[in-house]
């Protein structure tokens, strides 16, 4: 069943390649407990299929990292892509993308987080396995107060544009 709004985020590790050494994080691939990183902060979230792939890298992470600001100014303490991909491949891809430091680029390797959201997709046609359908959501304190999920190809209901507005 997909997640609703109302609903609350479902539990799962997520994996994100950190890029410096900090305290508690250490260089590269790092796993953490999305209930943990999700507690009293405001989140938006955006899900899509691949790092790399045409849509989700000309349009769908460069207008998140264009509009950060916007977010920041609307009380967004996080901005987060999640795709079926490991954290390798989305460290390399937050770097390309020029999203170090500003969206965190999220790591769901086995499908497990976008399937536990309801989320998945089957894009064994492509070549691709399961991957993840393309949305947006906002949450705050762990509970879901947007979403918008793709429906066919394309983007236009998942982007940055459409949740800053629905931020208000």
């Amino acid at each position: 069943m997909t997640i609703q709004v109302g609903d609350t985020l479902p539990d799962g590790t997520l994996a994100e390649f950190i890029e410096t050494e900090t305290a508690g994080c250490a260089l590269g691939p790092n796993q953490f407990q999305a209930a943990d990183l999700v507690k009293g902060k405001k989140i938006a979230i955006f899900g899509l299929p691949g790092a790399f792939t045409p849509t989700c890298s000309a349009q769908h992470v460069p207008g998140y990292v264009a509009h950060a600001d916007a977010f920041k100014a609307k009380g967004v303490d996080e901005i987060w892509c999640i795709s079926v991909n490991d954290a390798f491949v989305m460290g390399a891809w937050g770097r390309d993308q020029k999203a170090t430091g500003i969206v965190r680029m999220m790591a769901d390797g086995n499908a497990d987080f976008s399937k536990a959201l309801g989320l998945d997709a089957d894009f064994s046609k492509h070549g691709m396995g399961t991957r993840s359908q393309r949305y947006s959501l906002l949450v705050e304190d762990g509970v879901v107060k947007q979403l918008n999920v793709e429906q066919g190809g394309g983007l236009k209901v998942s982007g940055a544009d459409t949740l800053l507005e629905q931020l208000g």
